[in-house]
This record gives structure tokens, sequence and C-alpha cells, in this order.
């Protein structure tokens, strides 16, 4: 397959390397924008409510003839986001392994979602149709252009910096979110003084994130640089190659069980991590009955905890390794959304509380699951196997939205759905501490730093 032809990480001039990873880190800094104005905060409430506004007598909508209670319509768009997605991440990043070209197809997904993103604009009133699909399109745009932007770690930082570089970029993207929720937070608290309504608004947050997605891309797209295609006997054309790639990476990831075995773990504990950041605003507002202003503020306070703790988390990773810190941060996880199911209603103080637990562990789960996956990829085949890593990202992690939906449908209680997800991050400790990570390094043909 032509691995040897492509290296871990580029061992030309450091100063290369280092813009070249700048650049790496400013894309976090323009996506994350999308998870945390919209996907987090705005989103959720608001298409609730279009839903709500465009429900019958009984607060039932009807999508393709299918009755879905309004509650839960932004819960099953998310999962079908993410199947939407599923589909296309794998072609995708075989596609970017085979022509050695990831910069066009990460320019086109980034930029297929902001333009979905921006054109959230245009939601209002009973538009919940609108809202589904601008939504589909820009959640799985984000998952495929992660894919993307993920497969450029191996080839960008050597293994004992992956740990701190894969941090950074998630601290890039936490302090975007921060400093944009704030420009939100002046907006949606002024909307008045600014001649606006609420729903105005909040349509304006939502678009203003799919402009400043596309507009920092740019950066990214200048400063990194695609290394060229691994050799390879199968020349099969385009429009099937990706299909018989997929199926060759799939026979190929069979041949790596350990790595397969911290996918699966990753796809469970993950499915928790994103399901909180996609329904906590509909558990603030809709159970504990908290305004829009509080639910800001709440993200806000995660985001820049989120910057503190993924760096931190990155510096206990040299001492302990990423797998432990992991481990304690998923027990940490636990015990946090434990807590979150006995939050009494009408109190901000303690949602605080509960966002400053999410936000101390938040970037640094996801940030070092990220550099420690870099360990167990064979060379040459990063895009594809970051693909299926998105798949247990964003990808794969449908389960828990429609669980948090389901349980809500059948219960009518967001706090039942709350504790659903406890599940998620203790099974994902269990699996995640059965991994032989050393071995999974070595069983891939990659060198093991010491600590891991």
């Amino acid at each position: 397959m032509g691995a040897d032809t492509v290296r871990p990480a580029d061992k030309g001039g450091s100063a290369e390397r280092r813009r070249e990873q700048h650049g790496w880190y400013v894309y976090d800094w323009a996506c994350s924008v999308y998870s945390t104005s919209v996907l987090t905060v705005f989103l959720g409430p608001y298409l609730t409510s279009v839903a709500k506004a465009a429900a019958d007598p009984d607060g039932f909508v009807h999508p393709l003839g299918i009755p879905v209670r309004a509650g839960s319509f932004f819960a099953y768009s998310v999962s079908l986001s993410i199947v939407v997605a599923v589909l296309v991440m794998p072609l995708a990043g075989a596609a970017a392994d085979r022509s050695g070209r990831k910069k066009p197809l990460l320019a086109v997904s980034a930029y297929l979602g902001a333009g979905a993103t921006a054109g959230m604009f245009f939601l209002d009133g009973d538009r919940y149709l609108l809202g589904g699909l601008l939504l589909v399109v820009a959640n799985a745009s984000l998952g495929v252009s992660m894919a993307l932007y993920n497969a450029y770690l191996p080839q960008i930082a050597e293994p004992e910096e992956r740990d701190a570089v894969s941090s950074r970029g998630w601290a890039f993207g936490y302090a975007s979110g921060a400093l944009v929720l704030v420009l939100n937070l002046i907006l949606y608290s002024g909307h008045d003084s600014f001649g606006l309504d609420e729903s105005t608004a909040v349509r304006i947050c939502l678009a203003s994130a799919g402009v400043w997605w596309g507009a920092f891309t740019l950066v990214p797209l200048r400063r990194l640089r695609d290394r060229g295609a691994a050799a390879r006997e199968d020349r099969a054309a385009p429009s099937t190659g990706g299909w018989r790639q997929l199926k060759a990476t799939l026979r190929d990831m069979r041949r790596h069980p350990l790595t397969l075995a911290f996918l699966l773990a990753y796809l469970v504990y993950n499915d928790g991590v994103q399901t909180v950041i996609s329904q906590a605003s509909i558990y603030g507002s809709e159970e504990l009955g908290l305004d829009q202003t509080t639910l800001i503020v709440a993200v806000l306070l995660v985001q820049v905890l989120a910057v503190a703790g993924a760096l931190g988390m990155g510096r206990l990773a040299r001492t302990y390794g990423a797998k432990r810190t992991i481990l304690g941060s998923l027990v940490a996880w636990t015990l946090t959304i434990g807590a979150g199911y006995f939050l009494p209603a009408g109190e901000p103080v303690w949602f605080f509380a509960l966002a400053a637990g999410i936000g101390l562990v938040l970037g640094g789960s996801q940030a070092l699951s990220r550099s420690l996956f870099s360990h167990l990829i064979p060379r040459g085949k990063e895009a594809e196997y970051f693909s299926a890593y998105e798949m247990s990202d964003r990808g794969m992690s449908w389960l828990g939205p429609l669980v948090f939906g389901l349980t809500y449908q059948l219960t009518g209680s967001y706090r039942d759905a709350i504790i659903s997800l406890v599940a998620f991050f203790a099974l994902g400790f269990v699996l995640l501490a059965r991994v032989p990570v050393h071995r999974a390094a070595a069983a891939a043909g990659n060198p093991v730093p010491d600590r891991i």
C-alpha cells in the first residue's frame, strides 16, 4: 500500500512545521463556533420553538408523515445528520489518501457546512423542516471536514509532541467559541437596543457562525500542505475506487484489533460527550426553566474553562500518559452528569457549577483521545483511519441523541433523558481500561512514546 512513502511527520525544517501546525490550529478556531454557538447554545432551543409553532394540537410535527414530538425533533435531526456523515466520511477519507489531496476535500466540506450555517438566518416562523435540513447538511459537513483535518496530525507533529499539538488545537477552538459567545451575548441580551426582535437576534447569531467558519478556513487552506499519494497498485476509477478502498480499509482494520478496541471504547464514551454538547441547552431551557442569557453565560464558562482544561490535561498526560488521563476524565464525566440529574429548577448557580465541571474535562478528554489514536494508525492510511475515528467522534454519536430523544418521548422528562447518558461514560471507561495502548501502537508499526 506504499506506506513507506508517507512519513509520520514532516522531518523538514522545524519553522515550516510550526507554521503548518499554527495553520492547523486555526481550523479549530474557525469551525468550533458552529459547535458552540449553533449546536450547543442557540439552535436546539430555537429549532424546538419553531417545531412547536408548527405542531398539531397534540404537540406533534409530521415530517414525511411521521409523527414526532416537537420537543424531540432537534435530537432526531442531529441523529439523522450523523447517519449522513457516516455514509460520506469513509469515502472522503479513502479519496483523500488515494489522491494525496486532503485540502480540496477539506475546502468543499468546510464551505458546504459554513454555507448551510449561514443559511440558518432564514429559519423563522414554522420552517422547522428547513431548520432540520440545514442542520443535517451543516453537521454532516463538519464531521467530514474534521476527519480530513484530524488526518493531518500525524503528518505535522512528531509522536512525542502530538498530545501538546492536539491539546493546543482544542484550546484554540474553545477560545474562539468563548470570544464569539461574548459577541452573541452582547447582541442577544441587548437586541432591543439594536432594534431587533429576539428571533432576528438568534438568527443573526446562527448565521454569523457560518460567516466566521468560512472566513477563518482560508488560513489553514493556505498553510497546510498535501504530501502526495502513497503508491498503490489499485488504480480503479474514482467513481468506484472510493468504495473499493473503503472495503479494503475495513478489511485492513480487522488486522489491527487493538486499534478497533480503542475505537469501540471511544465510540461509547464520546457518544455521551457529544450528546451532552448538543442537548445541554435543551435540558437547561426546557427542564430547568433557564433563560437564553443564562445558557449563553453557562456555555461561555464551559469554553473558558475548557481552554485551561485542554492545556492542563495535556500537561498531565506528559506525566501519567494519555490513557490514564482520559480514564480520570471519564470518572469526572460520570460524577458530573450524575449530579446534573439533581439540579434544582430555576437556580442558575447550580447550572453554572455543572458547566464548570464539564468545562474542566471536556477539552482534555477530546484532545487526548485524538492524539492517542494518532499513535494507533498504520502509516499511509491517516485519512481513512481518521474517517473511522470521526465516525466515532461525531459520526457514530447518533445513539446518544437518539436515546436522549426516545427517553424524553417515552417519559416526558429531560431529567430521565440526561441521566441515561451516564451509562455511556461508565461503559467507555471499562472498555478503554482494557486496551493495551503500548501494544496497539507497536502493532500498527509506529514508534511507542515512553508515556502514552
